[in-house]
C-alpha cells in the first residue's frame, strides 16, 4: 500500500511542512480592541496540538476600521502586537506547527455586528463607523453606502498592509496569508459588482487587480523571501457578470509570476445575490483549474470533512492541500484519525500517546506510553 499523499511533505515557497493539511483562518470575534486574548490562547492551543502541518491564524486587520467586526483581531498597534506575540510565543513552546497570518481589510463589509448578535451593519450609535469601499455602493441595498476610496486612502491602506507584514516578521511567522476573497475590501477592487470605478483602479480587469498587487509587492518587501507569501483568492462571485473563474486563473497566473509561494482558492461572499451549489468539496473544481494553469502550490478549502475525500482531491491533482475549518472544530484531532483511516504517520506529541486505544494502528512511530 502506497504512503498516502495527504501526509507526505511540501514546500511552500521558503517554508516546508510535514504533510499537507492546514487549519483553515477561523474567525472569532473575541478580540478586545484588536487584542487577542485568553480565548485565542486556548482555541489555537487546542488546534497546534492537532498535528496539521499549517495553522493560520484568523483574519487580523491592518486597521481599526478594516475589523469585521468590533471584536476581530487586529495586528496595527503595538498593543495588537504585544498580544498577538503572547499567543505566538505559546505556540512556539507547545508545538512545531508551522504558523500563518491572515491579514485582511473588510472594507464595506467591516462595522457589522458578531454573527451570533445578527450580523447587521452596525450605526455610530451601536460602536460603528464610516466603512471604505472602491465604489460607494453597499453590500446590501438597505445598508448605508460605503465611502468611495481616494488616492489618498488607497495609499493608506496600502500602507497598513504593509505595517502589518512588518509586524508580521517580528512575530516570527512563518507564513502570511493576504486575504482577497469573502467579499472583502481586495475582492470589492476585483469584482465589477463592487467596483464601478473610472480610474487606474477600475474598469478592465488588469486596473481592478492593481491594489492587490500594489499590496502584494509592499508586503513582500516587508517580508523578505524567508517568510512565505500567498494569496486567498475567490473562484467565482456565484452571480452573473461578476468575478469568474477564468478572472481567478488570470490572476493566479500573474501572482505566480509576481513571486507569491501559494494560492488559496476560495469563492463567494462579495454580494447577497449569489447562488452557490454547496456541497462536499464544492469549491475544488476551482482549485483544479487554477491547478492546471500555475506552477506554485493550490490549496484548497471549503467542506472538506472526510479523510479519504481529502486524499482523492490530492490523488486525483486537483489540489496540492487542503485546508479546513469547521472540521477542526468538530474533531481537533482530525489528523490523527485521518492517519488512521489512511495509513499514514504524523509527528504527535508523546503526552498524549496514552490516550491512543490498542486498536488504533500506530501512527505516531514511537508510542511507547510505559511509566514508572
Amino acid at each position: 500500500m502506497s504512503s498516502p499523499l495527504l501526509f507526505s511533505p511540501i514546500a511552500l515557497g521558503p517554508i516546508s511542512l510535514s504533510n499537507r493539511i492546514m487549519i483553515s483562518p477561523m474567525c472569532q470575534y473575541s478580540a478586545h480592541d484588536g487584542n487577542a486574548n485568553g480565548w485565542h490562547m486556548a482555541h489555537l492551543g487546542t488546534l497546534a496540538l492537532s498535528g496539521a502541518a499549517l495553522l493560520t491564524v484568523e483574519a487580523s486587520a491592518v486597521s481599526p476600521e478594516g475589523r469585521i467586526t468590533p471584536g476581530c483581531l487586529g495586528l496595527y498597534n503595538d498593543q495588537n502586537e504585544a498580544s498577538l506575540k503572547a499567543v505566538v510565543d505559546m505556540l512556539r513552546a507547545a508545538s512545531e506547527t508551522k504558523l500563518m497570518l491572515q491579514l485582511a481589510h473588510a472594507g464595506r463589509k467591516a462595522s457589522s455586528a458578531r454573527p451570533w448578535e445578527g450580523g447587521a451593519l452596525l450605526s455610530a450609535a451601536d460602536g460603528g463607523w464610516e466603512t471604505i469601499a472602491p465604489s460607494a455602493v453597499p453590500h446590501k441595498p438597505e445598508e448605508t453606502s460605503p465611502r468611495a476610496m481616494s488616492r489618498a486612502d488607497i495609499q493608506r491602506v496600502t500602507d497598513d498592509f504593509a505595517k502589518a507584514a512588518q509586524r508580521a516578521r517580528r512575530l516570527g511567522f512563518d507564513a502570511v496569508e493576504l486575504h482577497a476573497a469573502h467579499g472583502y475590501l481586495l475582492h470589492e477592487f476585483l469584482s465589477p459588482i463592487a467596483n464601478q470605478r473610472d480610474d487606474e483602479y477600475g474598469g478592465s480587469l488588469d486596473n481592478r487587480m492593481r491594489l492587490l498587487f500594489e499590496i502584494f509587492n509592499a508586503m513582500r518587501t516587508e517580508l523578505g523571501s524567508d517568510i512565505a507569501l500567498g494569496v486567498r483568492v475567490t473562484g467565482s462571485d456565484w452571480v452573473d457578470g461578476g468575478w469568474s473563474i477564468s478572472d481567478c486563473v488570470t490572476l493566479c497566473q500573474k501572482l505566480a509570476a509576481a513571486g507569491a509561494d501559494f494560492v488559496d482558492v476560495s469563492s463567494g461572499g462579495v454580494s447577497p445575490l449569489q447562488k452557490i451549489s454547496i456541497g462536499p468539496g464544492y469549491q475544488v473544481g476551482f482549485a483544479e483549474q487554477v491547478k492546471r494553469a500555475v506552477a506554485i502550490p493550490v490549496i484548497t478549502v471549503g467542506m472538506i470533512t472526510e479523510p479519504q475525500q481529502a486524499e482523492t482531491i490530492l490523488h486525483s491533482g486537483q489540489a496540492d492541500m487542503v485546508a479546513l475549518a469547521r472540521a477542526f472544530i468538530s474533531d481537533p484531532r482530525w489528523p490523527w484519525h485521518a492517519a488512521a483511516a489512511l495509513g499514514g504517520t504524523l509527528k504527535g506529541h508523546p503526552q498524549y500517546y496514552r490516550c491512543m486505544p490498542s486498536s488504533m494502528p500506530k501512527i505516531f512511530g514511537d508510542t511507547t506510553t510505559n511509566q514508572r
